[in-house]
């Protein structure tokens, strides 16, 4: 009879408390110095081509690192970008520039908009040029036009206007970038 209660009690206590689940992430508040590091999968569709690769990007406010892998792991090419400017390098090739646009564009076959990239990634519009803002009912970025570039952000972490997005879709001059966010990391 004592263990059923002892079991009973165990039960009980048990269903009280719930699990916790994570908390979604927020956007820094300060993006312009905001550190971050994110996985996810870029696909690309540009000249009638499409590509896709895994990626694992990096980022602090002086300096970059973007892995992009192969379906089974091997890294296919590391961007690395810092004050001196940006190198990416092959299994066959090591290019350099002085920024990532020309240098994707002439590595790879087409541009990755670094610059501006950084801060729409997390939702936000790039300084230095005018955007183009629209927002959702709960307050959340929707679509930000800026530099040429159309940004449409079709899936956020949480319901919260700061949460991270986890998918967009990048375009310009016929050029469709798609970013599927898995993992974020905000130090």
């Amino acid at each position: 009879m004592r263990f059923r209660l002892v079991a009973a009690a165990l039960f009980l206590a048990g269903c009280a408390t719930s699990p916790t689940s994570p908390q979604p992430l927020a956007r820094p508040t300060q993006a312009v110095q905001a550190a971050f590091a994110l996985n996810g999968r870029i696909a690309v569709k540009h000249d009638g081509e499409r590509t896709s690769s895994t990626l694992r990007w990096t980022h602090h406010s002086t300096e970059d690192e973007i892995l992009l892998f192969a379906p089974l792991g091997q890294t296919v090419a590391r961007i690395r970008r810092d004050a001196g400017g940006v190198v990416l390098d092959t299994a066959e090739r090591h290019y350099s520039a002085r920024d990532t646009e020309e240098l994707t564009q002439r590595a790879l076959g087409w541009h990755l908009p670094l610059e501006g990239l950084q801060y729409w990634v997390l939702a936000l519009p790039a300084p230095g040029s005018e955007p183009s803002i629209e927002r959702g009912a709960s307050g959340q970025v929707s679509t930000i036009r800026q530099d040429g570039w159309e940004i449409r952000y079709t899936r956020y972490a949480a319901q919260q206007p700061d949460s991270l997005p986890l998918r967009m879709n990048l375009q310009r001059d016929g050029m469709e970038l798609q970013l599927l966010i898995d993992e974020w990391e905000i130090p």
